[in-house]
């Protein structure tokens, strides 16, 4: 199964240039989630990170990774997720490997380790072709929206 991006927008809270998914590749039950982004050197960030040396910030890497998490918990729990509710990243251990340059296919990979109405834990890892660019776990939690008056 694979998700254009309007089918991303109407899962993630977040929007460019904060959103970090072009499309999502690959869902395997509740399992697994791939996603792609196609990293362009003409992102904003690039600018400062770093002049004549452009890498992707390791943690806009994690926020991708954490991204397709909420892509694979909307599988998971999709009543729930259809509720909009907000998404809270509470732990992340990473580690970053390699970097991630204007031109690379950024490939994400969300598996589950275990996901309940109320929070997620994650396995996550980003690869440049075969090679593993940051692993990371990720524990986040799920509450509904409050509405504002």
């Amino acid at each position: 199964m694979r998700l254009g991006i309007e089918q991303i927008r109407s899962i993630l809270p977040q929007r460019e240039p904060f959103l970090f998914i072009d499309e999502v590749i690959e869902i395997d039950g509740t399992n697994k989630v791939v996603a792609v982004r196609d990293i362009r050197g003409d992102e904003d960030f690039f600018k400062g990170h770093f002049p004549n040396r452009p890498i992707m910030p390791g943690v806009l890497i994690i926020e991708a990774l954490a991204q397709t998490a909420i892509i694979l918990y909307s599988v998971c729990k999709l009543d729930i997720a259809r509720t909009n509710p907000d998404y809270y990243l509470g732990r992340v251990k990473a580690e970053f490997l390699s970097p991630v340059v204007p031109g690379d296919r950024l490939i994400l990979e969300a598996n589950n380790v275990k996901i309940t109405d109320e929070a997620g834990i994650a396995d996550a890892q980003a690869r440049v072709g075969d090679r593993i660019v940051a692993k990371a776990s990720l524990v986040f939690g799920i509450k509904p929206r409050e509405i504002s008056q």
